[in-house]
Formats: structure tokens, sequence, C-alpha cells
């Protein structure tokens, strides 16, 4: 299984002392404004479940988030196929992280990661990100790691339901345009 380490991060597989601060994060309206709704207790422990055993079968996914200075597990960060669903085919790249981990460059430093382990190591031909057109503050991590949006792109999510989330970007990143930082 890969982990990934930053400067201030390590992107590694879950644990069982991630599952509560996790599901407290989930359950938080605001980390889950661009979402249809908050996560129970139950739900949270099931995606993370899913997320380790798909770092486990393939090595790589979304891997849980936490601060090496503290041990402080702070979110998720990480690559994944695109759902057969959508209107495109792919890797993404996404994160989630605990509101008091919001400001402090956590999301672009271990979305950079992310990138480099996916061009680097897996040597996908591009990678991309999806977000409700609404959601601003991700979509200003997307530009920040070197990702560009074409309007031609955006499509309604068919995994939201009606109403404001639905209408979605797609920002890309070709391997040929990344930009070790």
């Amino acid at each position: 299984m890969s982990e990934l380490r930053t400067e201030r991060l390590l992107l590694r597989g879950w644990r069982e002392s991630d599952l509560a601060p996790w599901a407290a994060m989930n359950a938080d309206p605001e980390v889950r404004r661009y979402f249809p709704g908050v996560l129970t207790r139950e739900q949270a422990d099931a995606s993370a479940a899913r997320f380790q055993a798909e770092i486990h079968r393939r090595g790589w996914g979304w891997w849980a988030v936490e601060v090496i200075d503290s041990g402080e597990f702070i979110g998720f960060t990480g690559l994944d196929a695109v759902e057969d669903v959508m209107p495109f085919t792919g890797v993404e790249a996404g994160w989630r992280l605990a509101r008091s981990a919001w400001g402090h460059g956590y999301a672009t430093e271990a979305a950079r990661a992310a990138l480099e382990f996916g061009f680097d190591t897996l040597a996908l031909p591009e990678i991309l990100a999806v977000t409700s057109v609404t959601n601003v503050p991700s979509q200003a991590v997307m530009r920040r790691i070197g990702m560009t949006r074409d309007r031609a792109d955006d499509f309604d999510d068919p995994t939201m339901p009606l109403g404001p989330l639905r209408p979605s970007v797609v920002y890309r990143l070709p391997r040929g345009r990344y930009q070790r930082t």
C-alpha cells in the first residue's frame, strides 16, 4: 500500500482511530455543504471501509490525511476512477477536510501529492476533478494545482438530486502540463 508524505502531511491508509473524526466531519453541515446531506455514523464508517478496501486492493485511492506534527486526522485526499454513470471517464482527484483544517493550504498540498503519485507512479495521461458549480472553494484548489476548466465539459451530475448541486464542472490537468512545485 502506498503512503504519500509532504512537508506537513501524511496520506495513508485508514485506521480505526480515524472513524470518529471522519464521522464527525461528515455530520457537519458546513463540511457537507456541496453534498446532498450529512452522513450518519454508519454511512461514514461504511465509506471509510470502502476507501480502505480500494487502497488495499490496488495500492491507492482516497487516503486518510494526517498532520505529521500532531498526528491529527483531518480528512481525505486522493485519486479514484470516475464513476460509470458520469458522461466521461478517467481518474479524478478529490479531497474533503474537517472545518478545523480549512485555510491552512492542506487541501492544495495533499492534492499536489496525489497528482505527483498519479503522474509519476501510475503514469496517468490526465487527472481531472469534479465538483458542483457552486463549490467555489474546491474550484480554487483545482486552479492552484494547475487544473483548468473548459465550460464545454460542464454537466448535470446524475449522482446528485435535482437542484443547485446538480450542475457540475470538470477541471482537467493533462500529464504534459503537469508541473511539480
